[in-house]
């Protein structure tokens, strides 16, 4: 296994910490102005499976001595670092409102600037993670971490989004609310 391999995957658990610290914070900060939590059960799974991505790049690399193939290995880590420029966009364009849980404070207005401007594109978040997920592993071939975290990720992600649509509806009158959002 690559050291820088084993960096990269520690620079995307360090990145995650750093969500948490910022969720935390605005976690507080909703709760403070009225925010209400919705769909906590699915949250546990999500830590897990998150969990579980950086843990299978390393083991499945290690475990079945995956090579590092450039032409495949490369354009996967420019997906990553897309995929963390697109997920920190949604970070700092929600501000306060950004969170890994499904917290909304009735009576804000919806983010409807940076990536949630795109009408085309209503939860830019979730790309950014569904890229990563699929990426962060082949970069160095763990096509079977790829893979089952791809497969896991879907049906935790339709949960997800039912549950920030129908949370938003409630918190914001009008049509189909975008970007007071949530991150995985």
């Amino acid at each position: 296994m690559s050291l820088w391999y084993v960096l990269l995957v520690t620079l995307v658990a360090l990145e995650r910490l750093a969500e948490l610290v910022v969720a935390r914070r605005n976690a507080v900060w909703s709760l403070a102005r009225g925010g209400v939590v919705y769909g906590r059960g699915h949250y546990p799974w999500m830590v897990a499976l998150h969990t579980g991505l950086l843990a299978g790049c390393l083991i499945e690399v290690w475990v079945a001595d995956r090579p590092f193939v450039p032409g495949l290995g490369w354009p996967m880590l420019a997906l990553v670092v897309a995929a963390q420029a697109l997920r920190w966009w949604c970070v700092t364009t929600l501000g306060p409102q950004w969170n890994t849980q499904v917290i909304v404070v009735p009576g804000l207005p919806l983010v409807t600037r940076g990536p949630y401007r795109l009408g085309w594109l209503r939860h830019p978040n979730y790309v950014a993670v569904a890229v990563e997920g699929a990426a962060l592993p082949l970069v160095h071939s763990a096509w079977v971490t790829a893979l089952a975290f791809t497969l896991l990720n879907v049906p935790l992600m339709a949960v997800r989004l039912r549950c920030e649509e129908a949370a938003l509806a409630t918190a914001a009158p009008g049509p189909a609310p975008r970007g007071a959002g949530t991150s995985a």
